[in-house]
């Protein structure tokens, strides 16, 4: 039988099992901890870092490229994911022919050593454009196209610049030429037989200069429609083309997976102070995830985000509120007889929102993977560098036109830089088939000898 405990063992049990021992034992703790902690420091021992929370996490794999869904079928184009078509529209691309003045091809602008676009601040082929390059790779992703999306499909995408009058300068009936001479076989073999083009004028279509404009006019309407046919053929090729254009995983992505998975960070994938502060930056305090948001870190929605007018755009340019009509209006849009598409195939542009104040001067957003390599920004190359960008969301200024949707941050000149050398770490390679952009071998035989200058 155990002796009974004295007074003093009773007292010590009692304090033991009390709240006040509980408090005590606490605060030794804290205070040994907090002691470790500064020793640790004082030596340059690297602390661990706090972890990511349950929203942060699905936050981050939200980012990540493993959650980028397989590309869809584009029901507008039904000869997208045909090899043959893709074939075609590499060599299309790359094709000096398809202009007015037998210089400008797709990858004048679309550079592929420059992560298909020029570096400029606006575009130039035979003239120079109003807006800024867009790159290419995943955006067969996407609903809408260009800075303003007057476009719903990558085909149709691809078809405004070949009439444009400061871009490719040609005319649809001139490319119709084009594919007869040089690529009758490839073509046929995808989308059938050519339509003659004996009576049909080299320089004619329905474009800005008079000359062309007329000879189109005077077409029989049966003829145009088989030459815009043929024009709508060339962007669909030239777009199976782009849709194998497409993004491998950045350090950012293998950082995510890692992370997720619960794996040891290895120099593949590991994320500096500065790079991890602006992460947490940018999915937190920054509100960047706002309109940055998916594995593309797009919304595909347009935005009035009060950036200033350039000295070298257009006098007036409202961005999406003149867009959205032309995308509806458009000749080559989802809905179009060109299109494969059948009527419930078009959400996108029969809901799409053609009125209202937050269209004017709205413009898509872009996608921010390699974005530090994409200097300079914004729809017509405002900003010379991020750090430019970054202080322009800081301080949010009025819109020139329009309201703009920012409000100042206050960030402060370190989470500046912190945000800066996040998006350095967004730089992302190009997922193609091998070869793919470079430039296809110069014929020496039969009628496809050309070379292209850019």
């Amino acid at each position: 039988m155990s002796p009974r405990p004295n007074g003093f063992a009773r007292a010590l049990r009692r304090f033991r099992d009390s709240a006040a021992f509980a408090i005590l034992v606490s605060s030794i703790a804290g205070v040994i901890g907090t002691t470790a902690v500064s020793v640790a420091a004082a030596h340059g021992a690297q602390l661990p870092r706090p972890r990511w929370s349950a929203d942060e996490r699905t936050m981050l794999k939200s980012l990540s490229l493993t959650s980028l869904q397989p590309l869809a079928p584009d029901p507008s184009n039904r000869f997208g994911d045909d090899p043959r078509a893709a074939a075609l529209g590499r060599e299309l691309f790359f094709d000096t022919r398809l202009s007015g003045n037998g210089k400008v091809s797709c990858a004048t602008c679309h550079v592929p050593a420059q992560d298909l676009q020029d570096g400029t601040p606006l575009a130039h082929g035979v003239g120079t454009t109003a807006r800024r390059t867009m790159p290419i790779a995943g955006t067969a992703h996407n609903s809408w196209f260009f800075w303003d999306g007057r476009t719903d499909s990558q085909w149709a995408q691809a078809l405004g610049p070949l009439e444009s009058a400061v871009e490719h300068g040609g005319t649809r009936a001139q490319y119709a030429h084009v594919i007869a001479k040089h690529y009758r076989g490839e073509y046929e073999d995808v989308f059938g037989a050519l339509p003659s083009l004996v009576q049909v004028p080299r320089n004619a279509g329905p474009v800005a200069d008079n000359a062309a404009r007329g000879a189109w006019q005077r077409l029989p309407s049966t003829q145009r429609d088989e030459i815009s046919r043929v024009y709508a053929n060339i962007g669909k090729a030239i777009a199976a083309f782009e849709r194998r254009i497409e993004l491998a995983p950045s350090r950012f992505d293998r950082y995510v997976d890692t992370e997720l998975a619960g794996r040891p960070h290895d120099s593949t994938d590991v994320l500096s102070s500065n790079e991890e502060a602006g992460l947490r930056l940018f999915i937190g305090k920054a509100n960047c995830v706002n309109c940055h948001n998916g594995p593309l870190f797009t919304d595909n929605h347009f935005h009035n985000t009060g950036v200033p007018k350039s000295k070298l755009e257009l006098p007036v340019d409202s961005g999406r509120a003149l867009g959205v009509r032309q995308a509806v209006a458009g000749e080559f849009n989802c809905a179009s007889r060109y299109s494969d598409a059948k009527p419930d195939d078009c959400e996108e542009l029969t809901f799409a929102v053609t009125e209202g104040d937050e269209l004017v001067r709205a413009y898509k957003t872009p996608s921010l993977r390699s974005v530090a390599a994409r200097a300079p920004y914004m729809h017509a190359g405002q900003f010379a560098s991020l750090n430019e960008v970054l202080s322009h969301y800081n301080r949010a200024p009025a819109a020139p036109f329009g309201k703009s949707e920012l409000r100042p941050l206050h960030l402060s000149p370190t989470e500046l830089s912190q945000l800066a050398a996040f998006l350095q770490l967004l730089t992302t390679p190009i997922a193609t088939p091998k070869g793919w952009l470079e430039q296809p071998s110069t014929h020496v035989n039969g009628d496809k000898g050309h070379v292209n200058n850019y």
